[in-house]
């Protein structure tokens, strides 16, 4: 089998067999295929595309290249969750102790993040003492206990992907529905989960711009599921501004505390709820959407919700007290309120340029090796359809640099304002199974 035949056969239009996709996954992770090769098929697969079956191959050969966590010895359904990514999504942090408080299991995988802010387990250490590091009987023992685990993903999860991705990411070949989708739906496949919510993104502040590529996407990965035996459904939620109130990592914890106690925003809160209902209807906790949403939101109102935070951090070592006291997370030494340069109401925010100023108060990683302040971030006091004066404080940011005048000069482009009250946003756009 000659690589350059594949190439050709892709840039021809021909669909490539499951074992073309497994000799072609299999060479590059060994480095018997060079990356100029890979590249060209990469691009190929760009303007030609990938059909159902291809993609479901390649998702399967990403999954075999690495380790595999068997999750058999956990009792019942085990339910995942995946976001496409955002600014300000925090969703992961409210969702596993609202569901586990439903009696379902949680068994949940995240990454550290790489731009913008930090990801889930790198909010989740702004809490003192907190383990993300897990062996597997610690892990199972806490779902089949507690109904809840978190940790980070083994570094031989999917290996192929991570390399693959990295030639991407320097060959403009990222945007593409089938290899988002393998590379997505692969982690989770090899993450042992019986069940996967998967939240797509839309808007300035994520990577799908439009509805109709988030569609695309969604329908996507849910048929990959599908095909591999996973229950999968996928919610299409809204991007085109932050999520919540809170962009960063201690201050997105703080909030992830306020939405669990019934003072969340409305956005972040009915996202979040959305997800969570869905996932505890996966796990066999409700017979359907509607009776789960209104059960949990109860779960919130009675004070459950927030308890079974408390009960998360204790579990994997953290100071369960900055529940209570969330002022003993990491504190910014200054902080620097942003006013509006002028006047009517707030029609639009550039959420990614929002997240860019994150990354630049210190919130965030350029590089891998980055190390992130957890303190580091910034407060949207005003969001879409608010009314504003000019000199009225939009945003506060929050670091430890004495000097944050170009992310300030990047959130105040951030925002645009109109004398005309906008529409209201749509929080879900879309529920595919």
């Amino acid at each position: 089998m000659r690589f350059v035949d594949l190439i050709n056969k892709k840039k021809q239009g021909g669909n490539l067999t499951r074992d073309e996709i497994h000799f072609i996954v299999e060479g590059y992770t060994a480095g018997t295929i060079p990356d100029y090769q890979m590249s060209a098929l990469l691009m190929a697969i760009c303007f030609k595309g990938m059909d159902k079956r291809e993609i479901a191959d390649l998702t399967l050969a990403y999954v075999n290249s690495g380790d595999q966590i068997d999750l058999a010895e956990i009792e019942g359904i085990k339910v995942d969750k995946h976001s496409t990514g955002g600014v300000g999504d925090k969703v992961s942090l409210i969702i596993i102790p609202l569901v586990a408080s439903a009696g379902v299991h949680v068994a949940k995988m995240s990454g550290r993040g790489l731009g913008h802010t930090g990801g889930t387990i790198d909010k989740l250490e702004s809490i003192d003492g907190f383990k993300t590091e897990l062996t597997r009987d610690e892990f199972i023992h806490n779902v089949n206990t507690y109904k809840m685990a978190i940790a980070g993903q083994s570094a031989n999860l999917t290996p192929a992907d991570k390399k693959i991705y990295a030639l991407r990411d320097v060959t403009a070949t990222v945007d593409s529905v089938p290899l988002i989708a393998a590379s997505v739906m692969s982690k989770k496949i090899a993450s042992g989960a019986d069940a996967v919510v998967l939240d797509v993104k839309v808007g300035s502040g994520a990577f799908m711009k439009s509805l109709a590529e988030a569609k695309e996407l969604a329908e996507t990965m849910v048929e990959i599921g599908k095909s591999l035996n996973r229950k999968t459904i996928a919610i299409v939620t809204d991007m085109s501004q932050p999520l919540g109130r809170e962009v960063g990592n201690a201050n997105e914890v703080k909030e992830v505390i306020e939405v669990l106690e019934g003072r969340g925003a409305p956005d972040l809160t009915i996202v979040s709820l959305t997800i969570a209902a869905h996932m505890a209807v996966l796990g066999g906790a409700y017979p359907d959407f509607d009776k789960a949403y209104t059960a949990l939101e109860l779960v919130i109102k009675t004070g459950k919700a927030v308890e079974k935070l408390k009960q998360l951090v204790k579990i994997q070592g953290g100071n369960p007290d900055v529940i209570e006291n969330p002022e003993k997370l990491p504190q910014a030494k200054y902080h620097f309120e942003v006013k509006a340069t002028e006047s009517g109401y707030v029609t639009a925010i550039n959420a990614e340029a929002v997240g860019v100023s994150a990354m630049l108060l210190g919130a965030g990683r350029k590089k891998k090796d980055d190390q992130i302040a957890h303190a580091a971030g910034l407060t949207m006091v005003k969001k879409i359809g608010d009314k504003v004066n000019k000199g009225d404080t939009i945003c506060i940011l929050h670091t430890d640099m004495e000097n944050c005048e170009e992310a300030e000069n990047m959130v105040k482009s951030a925002y645009y304002f109109s004398d005309n009250e906008p529409q209201p946003i749509n929080y879900i756009y879309e529920v595919i199974q």
